[in-house]
């Protein structure tokens, strides 16, 4: 087994759209990609099972009965491929105690360990409601979705993990949080607009990564997901340093692979102890 402190990691970029069926389908073919290359851990994008939010509500109602098709896909294709993979988010309409949600559901990231394990799951706690100049015009999470409460890190054979979702990159107050709980990496499954995207994806990503001396892992949505809908996609691996170390510049699917070298984060946070040095 390759030494802990090593190990690749894959991003990967989907452009799903409203069938479950094709969206698992194309996911399935980039996790056996992501595992050929050597990935030890596969982050999949936002809503890469659905990604019309008008189906979440009732798919939610599915995962949460005896049948979680989704859950058992990423239990089974982690175990056949010896791969922890982080899904990217899907709705559960039980929150983590669980309670039913009734009405709306969650989007959680869901961890799944090599032998198939869910070993961690993260609920997003800051929900898309906004308007924005593309031809959807208004966002509202909020109508489908519960926000989550809790801050998740989980260790992972690349790393203590800290997990976000998205919209979540807009408040550093989280992943403060986040590295001060430990986590050396950070998973950021997305479907960012193209117009925000556009504006904001790498400067807030590097930003994030530069200030808390983390490896981000940020896949998207990249392409015309619907009519209405374009994402942003350019699914990036940015080190501690604030270097994009990876990137994936072309819509449509695919994945970017990389190292996250735990010495590479330490030497960083060494040369310059910027958490030592904080005044609160």
């Amino acid at each position: 087994m390759p030494h802990p402190s090593q190990g690749g990691v894959a991003a990967i970029q989907m452009v799903s759209g409203a069938s479950l069926e094709s969206n698992l389908s194309m996911a399935a073919q980039l996790l056996n990609q992501a595992a050929r290359q050597g990935a030890r851990v596969a982050v999949l994008p936002e809503n890469f099972a659905l990604m019309s939010t008008s189906d979440m509500v009732s798919c939610g109602a599915v995962e949460s009965g005896d049948h979680p098709v989704i859950r058992d896909f990423l239990g089974q294709r982690a175990k056949e491929l010896g791969l922890w993979i982080v899904g990217g988010s899907l709705p559960m309409a039980r929150r983590p105690d669980g309670s039913w949600i009734g009405g709306r559901v969650r989007a959680s990231s869901l961890v799944v360990d090599d032998s198939g394990r869910e070993v961690a799951r993260y609920d997003k706690i800051h929900l898309f409601d906004a308007s924005v100049e593309d031809a959807h015009g208004q966002y509202r999470e909020s109508d489908t979705f519960e926000p989550g409460d809790r801050v998740v890190t989980v260790d992972t054979p690349v790393g203590r993990l800290g997990m976000a979702i998205c919209y979540d990159l807009r408040f550093p107050e989280l992943f403060r949080e986040l590295r001060e709980r430990g986590a050396e990496w950070i998973s950021l499954p997305s479907a960012f607009t193209w117009y925000t995207g556009n504006a904001h994806w790498h400067a807030l990503i590097r930003a994030r990564a530069i200030e808390n001396q983390v490896w981000v892992v940020a896949p998207g949505q990249g392409g015309y997901n619907s009519e209405q809908r374009r994402t942003y996609g350019h699914s990036l691996i940015c080190d501690p340093w604030g270097e994009v170390r990876a990137e994936l510049t072309e819509d449509g699917a695919g994945l970017v692979t990389t190292e996250l070298d735990r010495e590479r984060l330490k030497a960083v946070r060494e040369k310059m102890p910027v958490w030592a040095h904080r005044r609160l």
